[in-house]
């Protein structure tokens, strides 16, 4: 799995983190999963052509505390579909939506004035 990966993150930091991710909206089912929604424009044809039945599209964040103590987001890099697990449209970012998702939790990171 490609993924994009934040470690060392002091634990009162990543409860800041989950709180303020849990408060957008973006909790998952299980504890510690995010899913991050990508915008319509950056989908690709397939996936806006499946965004009816597949969708919506998104990427998922884990965060959790590692062996260390030290907490740890894991944003795969998998452009998931919400309605179904595998289908043409759930396939590997492009770089644009890459780059949008990278640079969205960067920024959402630092919005809450955390360093990493």
């Amino acid at each position: 799995m490609r993924c994009y990966l934040i470690e060392d993150i002091y634990p009162e930091h990543l409860e800041k983190i989950t709180a303020s991710l849990k408060d957008k909206g973006f909790s998952g089912s299980l504890d510690g999963i995010f899913y991050l929604p990508l915008p319509e424009a950056l989908l690709t044809d397939v996936q806006r052509a499946h965004a009816g039945e597949c969708g919506p599209h998104m990427m998922v964040l884990e965060a959790a505390i590692g062996e260390s103590l030290e907490g740890v987001l894991k944003l795969e890099l998998l452009v998931r579909a919400q309605n179904k697990l595998r289908c043409e449209c759930v396939a590997y970012a492009t770089p644009a939506q890459r780059e949008h998702i990278i640079d969205f939790l960067d920024s959402f990171i630092r919005q809450l004035d955390i360093s990493v």
